[in-house]
């Protein structure tokens, strides 16, 4: 193959070297300046330069910056970061800078000290910056100004009460954003430092940053130590707090619940249910549901996964009952029991002087126990000696008995009275219906990270888990009626071993749900999805899903996903599917094209700091930039100040491969996260970290980023599109052949005609 060679006059456009950057460079007073950075020299060498291009002496006292909202300072560490087009700013570096300030929050003058505060507060999300204040003792000086400064202005709050008001504001500000960092234990504040910062939660009411940043604070200090939460618990009463819920304001509301979230979460095994208590009596429940929930505005993601935790927090503390197993000869215990008999069947006590009243009442309790369903008819207690579901199942059976009782006598007497194999073992499934809803509910997980899955008819009922439970098991013994199932499932276990009841309670635990639980299963879970409002709202979804209505779901869900297994049938396959793969492909692109908000997550506290991306249309260059809030809609292109070159991505990773899942912090312990973590690997060492908002976002952007690199889209997401579009096709290519039998082999070709005369030629 011939080469072509340029003439040695002509002018051939040369790629810049990928370790120069074209950049401009702002200095206040002069004009900015055009220059190229080269990435192998040392920074310091390059601030030099600049120096010199002002004449400017000193240069160890200066750095660079970026130009924009940010104003983060550049470091060896970031200067990676850096992209052609980037606008910068000379200044004093962060070791000057962090001085000045020092000097100046000390100011006699109030103007002065304000100014200064205001000016710290916006430096300090800059780690750079961060670390050399915080040398300079920085985090002790505004401890020490929260602490006994206001005393000293205390005469002048009332005639500069604005001006104190922002003082105070811009403090506690800089103090979070320093203390964000992670750079200073939170185990070395003082409890006087506390007090003040507990006091803010009634003193500043209506203050909304300076409560704000107050309750930030103390969610903080109780989430990383757990002597703070002590003292934070002796300083702050939830009834202190209750108040800020019944605001309007929503950020205050989900900050006061996060504060609760965090003593919940914190406190030791034997204080929890106490704090529940006591949550109870300050009708927490009530204020969030008509306050928050049904109050005349939407719930922000922020506010969802606070309710989301809290949700999670309470129905934890009946982990305790779930793995608590009965004990037989615990007379109190037993006395549950009797109680179910007592209420189904109306039994008065039988004497116990009468001749043969021993033998006669056990005959009695045992056919009694049989008719209640449980397994071990002569001592029902056995049924719960498996963890879980353990005592938790029984309570849902008393709370059931006494709450609804002619819902439960009319179960029981219902099938106990039946003789043809189809009666509903009450005991039996109010047992494994406990195990399930707790599996379903993640009864005794840690919250995620990242979930937002409130749901809203558990903040109408103080037992909203038992009233779960009531509904469930009406539903479940309507359900096995549709289904005519019998309790043969139930007794598999018996029939196979026919040994003591003990073993069998153990055997019929660890055997699988029998199809009724599966189908029940499925209706609550398909109710769950529609997020009803209340607890008969959900009563209702269940309704208009029986037994019949789930077949025909299934059936129709069966008929969208049929895979036709013929000889011709799979060559169609073959041949169409790169079709549908490039169809794909171009879907991912476009959703990549429209770009996704992406949060921001910190290990220390959830904020709400977002950041978009999004690829350019002629799919070359990624765009992507921080964002001061959630947007509305997409985010333009020349908004976003980032770019990258698809041209220097070299991988794409995923889960625990990813450099942010792999540094020290909370959020590589949580699986959730772990799952919707990718990251963008590009040049030597740069990297671009995501974390999607769920899913769907994930497989979307690894789908298409991977489509972008050439390489196969190998997500859940792809697979389903995939199936759903083939079967689709297909059906649409076959629709004249309905009901006819598609032969394995093809038919013979015919005989050629005798002649051609009925060719038509258009020509």
């Amino acid at each position: 193959c011939p080469v072509v060679l340029a003439p040695k006059n002509s002018s051939v456009a040369m790629p810049p070297p990928a370790d120069i950057v074209k950049v401009a460079i702002e200095w206040p007073g002069a004009y900015p300046k055009l220059m190229e950075i080269d990435q192998k020299k040392p920074l310091s060498s390059i601030i030099k330069e600049v120096c010199d291009g002002w004449s400017l002496a000193n240069h160890d006292q200066f750095a660079l910056q970026h130009a924009d909202s940010s104003n983060f300072y550049i470091t060896e560490k970031n200067r990676n970061e850096i992209k052609n087009g980037a606008i910068l700013r000379l200044t004093t570096s962060p070791a000057q800078n962090a001085q000045q300030l020092h000097e100046r929050i000390q100011s006699s003058s109030m103007d002065a000290k304000l100014e200064a505060l205001k000016d710290l507060a916006n430096y300090s999300r800059d780690v750079t910056f961060a670390q050399e204040f915080i040398n300079l003792d920085g985090i002790s000086l505004l401890t020490q100004m929260v602490e006994s400064g206001t005393e000293r202005y205390q005469k002048l709050q009332k005639i500069m009460k604005p001006c104190f008001g922002d003082m105070l504001s811009f403090t506690l500000t800089a103090f979070v954003e320093l203390m964000d960092h992670g750079i200073v234990s939170w185990d070395t504040f003082s409890v006087a430092f506390i007090k003040k910062i507990a006091s803010y939660v009634n003193k500043f009411a209506s203050d909304i940053s300076i409560l704000q940043r107050s309750l930030a604070i103390l969610e903080s200090m109780v989430l990383n130590s757990h002597d703070l939460y002590q003292k934070v618990a002796q300083e702050i009463t939830i009834g202190q707090l209750i108040p800020h819920l019944q605001g309007t304001d929503q950020e205050i509301q989900t900050y006061t619940i996060a504060v609760i979230n965090a003593l919940f979460l914190k406190a030791p095994d034997d204080k929890r249910q106490e704090m529940a208590n006591i949550l109870a009596q300050k009708q927490l429940r009530s204020i969030i549901l008509t306050h928050v929930i049904r109050a005349q505005r939407a719930i922000n993601n922020e506010m969802a996964h606070q309710l989301y935790v809290l949700q999670v927090l309470t129905f934890n503390l009946l982990e305790d009952r779930m793995m608590t197993k009965m004990d037989p000869q615990d007379q109190a215990q037993r006395d549950i029991i009797f109680e179910l008999r007592r209420i189904a069947f109306d039994a008065e006590s039988e004497p116990n002087n009468s001749s043969g009243s021993i033998e006669k009442r056990k005959s009695m309790y045992t056919r009694d126990y049989k008719k209640l369903g449980f397994i071990n008819h002569v001592n029902p207690a056995m049924d719960f000696t498996q963890t879980p579901p353990g005592m938790l199942a029984l309570d849902n059976m008393l709370y059931f008995a006494k709450h609804h009782q002619d819902a439960y006598i009319r179960i029981v007497l219902e099938n106990s009275s039946r003789e043809d194999k189809h009666e509903c073992p009450f005991g039996r499934s109010s047992i494994e219906l406990t195990k399930m809803l707790c599996e379903i509910l993640k009864v005794g997980e840690l919250p995620s990270e990242t979930c937002n899955d409130f749901h809203p008819m558990f903040f109408t009922h103080d037992r909203s888990f038992e009233e779960f439970f009531c509904i469930c098991i009406q539903l479940l013994n309507k359900t096995w009626k549709e289904m005519r199932a019998t309790s043969e499932d139930f007794n598999k276990a018996r029939k196979r071993l026919g040994k003591t009841q003990t073993l069998l309670t153990e055997v019929f635990f660890s055997f699988p749900f029998p199809q009724v639980m599966q189908v029940v299963k499925e209706q609550i879970m398909r109710a769950l999805t529609t997020k009803p409002s209340s607890l008969d709202q959900f009563k209702s979804k269940l309704q208009n899903l029986s037994y019949t209505e789930i077949l025909k779901i299934r059936q129709s869900e069966r008929m969208n996903q049929e895979d036709f297994q013929s000889r011709p049938i799979l060559e169609l396959k073959e041949k169409i599917q790169p079709e549908i793969l490039e169809l794909i492909k171009q879907q991912r692109l476009n959703r990549l094209v429209e770009g996704t908000c992406f949060r921001k997550l910190n290990s220390r506290r959830r904020q709400d700091k977002f950041w978009y991306c999004r690829l350019s249309p002629n799919h070359k260059v990624l765009h992507y930039g921080d964002l001061e809030e959630s947007p509305q809609g997409e985010v333009p292109h020349d908004s976003l100040q980032d770019k990258l070159p698809v041209a220097d991505i070299k991988a794409v990773v995923t889960g625990k491969d990813c450099p942010h899942m792999k540094e020290k912090g909370a959020l590589k312990q949580n699986k959730e996260v772990l799952e919707l973590a990718f990251s963008i690997l590009y040049d030597s060492s740069g990297q671009l970290n995501f974390i999607a908002p769920d899913k769907h976002e994930y497989c979307v952007w690894t789908d298409g980023l991977n489509a972008l690199l050439g390489k196969d889209m190998l997500s859940d997401l792809t697979r389903n599109d995939l199936d759903t579009l083939l079967s689709m096709e297909i059906k649409l290519r076959l629709l004249d052949l309905e009901n006819i039998q598609i032969p394995d082999a093809p038919p013979p070709i015919p005989k050629e005609p005798s002649n051609y005369d009925f060719v038509y030629d258009c020509n």
